[in-house]
């Protein structure tokens, strides 16, 4: 049985072991959180409306942008006390994760705007034309 060593180097070692790993599981669980390819192309809805709700609903991540956010604290944590040999990898793992994270927000946004849009938009058509009927 080996016995626990209470060594500075030893604990930051492990210290540092443990921050890695938490950094990468925060990964693993923000990809988790991702929606599935085919959930923001295929739809069951009847028009175009229900396809944007849909969509919304799709792109929500604020499930894996929190998770993001626990590792990248994580990593930030380790990084300035210095506990990680090569933090390259990690860092471009989170810079890449933050960025597809950023888009799919954006989408999100544009998918909320349209459809908010869309009713507004159908209303005037209607209208336009109820008008353009009755001068005739």
């Amino acid at each position: 049985m080996s016995q626990a060593t209470f060594e500075d180097d030893d604990l930051f070692g492990e210290a540092a072991e443990e921050t890695r790993a938490e950094v990468e599981e925060g990964l693993s669980a923000a990809r988790a959180e991702l929606p599935a390819a085919d959930d923001i192309l295929e739809t069951d809805a009847d028009n175009v409306l229900g396809a944007l709700n849909g969509l919304k609903m799709a792109l929500d991540v604020s499930d894996a942008t929190e998770e993001l956010r626990q590792a990248k604290k994580s990593f930030v944590l380790g990084e300035r006390a210095d506990a990680f040999e090569d933090a390259g990898d990690l860092e471009a793992e989170l810079t890449e994760l933050e960025t597809l994270l950023t888009t799919i927000e954006e989408a999100g946004e544009n998918a909320n705007d349209l459809a908010s849009t869309v009713p507004q938009l159908r209303t005037d058509l209607e209208e336009t034309h109820e008008k353009d009927d009755s001068d005739e």
